[in-house]
């Protein structure tokens, strides 16, 4: 039988060794969960090297999709266009800007955008508290999930406001107020088969369209 001698204590590493060897294995590991696991999991990037590298904007995505997943096992619901309470959700929020001079007047824009199977997007317009956009859509090619509501300026992580969504719907039309400086808009969803085109008018006091 063969028997492997056993270390001498020259040869053993040495208490300062480990210490260093364990403070470097901690250091990388909380390297990597601030610059990797935090936004590539949870859209959190303290340092920006997670959006350079496109991390956090898979965070984003998939906080969506997930918040998208919680809605679809929802019962379903008629649009309500009246002001509902708000709400605090995880979905991602632009990087905060300064709240711009009260200079809007009334404007009128007309939009459009084609979705193929399974995609989502956004129009979004600048509108500040107490100003109003009256609003038409319709969508050509199938019916889509829709949800009209506003992020404020330099709010927290997660917050908006919604002002009214909707699940397989072709049109949708009414007008909102705003109940804070900052974004206000519609995100579609296509769960179709099909590519779908919505058409987007509207008609307000707001500052500026952000597609």
């Amino acid at each position: 039988m063969f028997n492997t001698p056993l270390p001498t204590v020259n040869e053993l590493p040495s208490t300062r060794k480990l210490v260093r060897s364990t403070v470097i294995a901690l250091l990388t590991a909380v390297g990597l969960l601030v610059t990797v696991v935090m936004p590539s999991e949870y859209a959190v990037d303290p340092t920006g090297v997670g959006r350079a590298l496109g991390l956090t904007q898979m965070g984003e995505l998939k906080i969506i999709l997930a918040q998208e997943a919680l809605a679809d096992a929802a019962p379903p619901q008629a649009p309500a266009p009246a002001p509902q309470v708000a709400q605090v959700q995880p979905i991602a929020k632009p990087v905060a800007q300064p709240t711009p001079t009260p200079t809007s007047a009334l404007k009128t824009n007309q939009m459009s955008v084609t979705l193929k199977p399974g995609e989502g997007t956004e129009i979004k317009l600048e509108v500040l508290k107490g100003k109003s956009v009256s609003y038409e859509w319709t969508a050509v090619g199938g019916p889509v999930n829709f949800d009209t509501h506003g992020e404020p300026y330099n709010g927290e992580k997660g917050y908006f406001h919604s002002y009214s969504k909707g699940k397989q719907v072709k049109s949708d039309k009414g007008e909102f107020t705003a109940i804070f400086d900052g974004t206000h808009g519609w995100f579609w969803r296509n769960r179709s088969n099909n590519d779908v085109t919505i058409a987007l008018k509207t008609n307000g006091d707001y500052l500026s369209v952000k597609q």
